[in-house]
């Protein structure tokens, strides 16, 4: 006979409460995933608040404070001038809401090349070689074959794209030629039906908890007519009802009464009908509803204080480190999902700003956390009490050569904007070095006094 092997696993079991058996009410829970339509997801942006601010609110703050250029020379003005020209921020802020709502979205570099599926030559574009930023939904482009190769550039990504353009035309897009943006990316193309390539939208999972926030606010909202109820007990009033006269004057009745209280604020009974009024409470119904809202403030990831407008609740709460926090993952977003998206862009928008391709020329995310007057203030005397405790105050030998010391605060002030127009005063007046004389000069200005001194 062969070896029986009996296979055992632990759980916890209690057979009088069926916890852990086929009866349990927790085993038969489990995740479904029932894909949003384009349909629902568009009524919901076009006729809801919530999904509409869950869309645009992140998208919006990600470019807000835009990006500051950093280069030597005079080039940043001209890449901002045709950032402008092309509407750089404008094209990332609408492709951003669409790759959050859809599910993805790109940015078509036009240059005026005249085959698409060709890979873009991103060296070739001289100035004003950028003709046209173009966004283009999920619903537009369609994702052709999966790149399985490891050492492509594109490994994991559609080989190409086919945008349909009009209603038969469809043109072949290669993927070197699109910024592409998504929204919820997905965890593995190979176990996703659909659209591969593409991110499911935002709203797909949040959608239950905006449901159950909305209809929470719709039932407390019928409970408003509830509010008030009049009850009159009227004698035999079921074993009346058979006759339908006694049922039209009975309405006609109430009528002429609730009219007559309306107008004068007297109700006329009869002397054998009784009167009562009931009220309903609101006490707690604006905390269960503030619950549901929150759990929708959780799911979008975005502070209340942003996403409802509404002051911070609690004993000393300011909601300042809730909005940190989310400044926070929106500048992770900015450097880990919207810097290598646009790469591509960028390059291209570069040279088409100044022909060629600078090698000192970058940018950096502006700050999305703004300080306060008293903030500035008070970074502003730190960096200075720091400055002249390195450079040797009350006696002491500097730690710092002071020119470099000099050098490194100007930077920092410029940087920060401690000083507005600090750089230009300082090419104007030059720096403290420049204007202290030389160790030669000293001596001859020594030698002059003393020879004014002679007899």
């Amino acid at each position: 006979m062969g070896n029986i092997i009996t296979l055992a696993r632990d759980s916890l079991t209690n057979l009088i409460s069926r916890m852990g058996t086929g009866r349990d009410k927790a085993s038969s829970n489990y995740y479904a995933f029932t894909p949003l339509s384009d349909a629902e997801l568009l009524n919901a942006y076009r006729t809801a608040w919530l999904p509409r601010k869950i869309v645009d609110i992140p998208a919006f703050d990600a470019v807000r404070a835009w990006r500051d250029w950093q280069a030597e020379g005079n080039v940043i003005e001209p890449i901002e001038a045709e950032e402008n020209r092309l509407n750089v921020r404008g094209k990332v802020f609408e492709a951003k809401v669409r790759a959050r709502l859809w599910g993805g979205a790109a940015i078509h570099i036009g240059t005026g090349d005249a085959d698409l599926a060709a890979p873009i030559e991103i060296e070739r574009i001289g100035k004003g070689g950028v003709k046209y930023f173009t966004v283009l939904s999920r619903r537009q482009l369609t994702a052709g074959e999966i790149d399985r190769d490891p050492a492509s550039e594109f490994y994991g990504q559609p080989k190409f794209y086919t945008l349909t353009a009009g209603t038969t035309a469809q043109v072949q897009i290669h993927p070197s030629r699109l910024a592409i943006f998504q929204g919820n990316a997905q965890p593995d193309i190979d176990l996703v039906d659909g659209q591969l390539s593409w991110g499911d939208s935002v709203l797909q999972s949040v959608m239950d908890a905006i449901k159950q926030a909305d209809g929470t606010a719709a039932n407390i909202a019928s409970l408003v007519f509830e509010a008030k109820i009049d009850i009159i007990k009227v004698p035999n009033f079921m074993a009346s009802l058979a006759n339908e006269d006694y049922k039209a004057k009975i309405l006609e009745r109430y009528t002429l009464a609730n009219t007559a209280k309306g107008i004068n604020g007297t109700l006329l009974l009869d002397k054998e009908e009784e009167y009562e009024q009931k009220s309903a409470s609101f006490a707690t119904l604006p905390d269960v509803l503030d619950r549901f809202l929150q759990i929708v403030s959780g799911a979008a990831d975005i502070p209340a204080t942003r996403l409802l407008g509404q002051a911070p609740a609690g004993m000393n709460a300011t909601g300042e480190s809730d909005l940190r926090n989310y400044y926070d993952r929106l500048s992770a977003m900015q450097q880990v999902e919207m810097t290598p998206a646009m790469h591509r862009l960028d390059e291209a928008l570069i040279r088409s700003a100044l022909g060629s391709r600078p090698a000192d020329v970058y940018y950096e995310w502006a700050p999305l956390w703004g300080m306060s007057e008293k903030e500035k203030a008070d970074v502003f005397k730190t960096k200075s009490d720091a400055a002249r405790a390195l450079a040797g105050g009350n006696g002491q030998s500097p730690l710092i050569p002071i020119d470099a010391l000099s050098e490194a605060l100007v930077n920092a002030f410029v940087e920060d904007g401690s000083l507005p127009g600090l750089e230009a005063a300082i090419d104007e007046f030059g720096t403290l070095a420049e204007q202290e004389p030389s160790e030669d000069e000293v001596v001859a200005a020594t030698l002059q006094i003393g020879q004014r001194e002679k007899p």
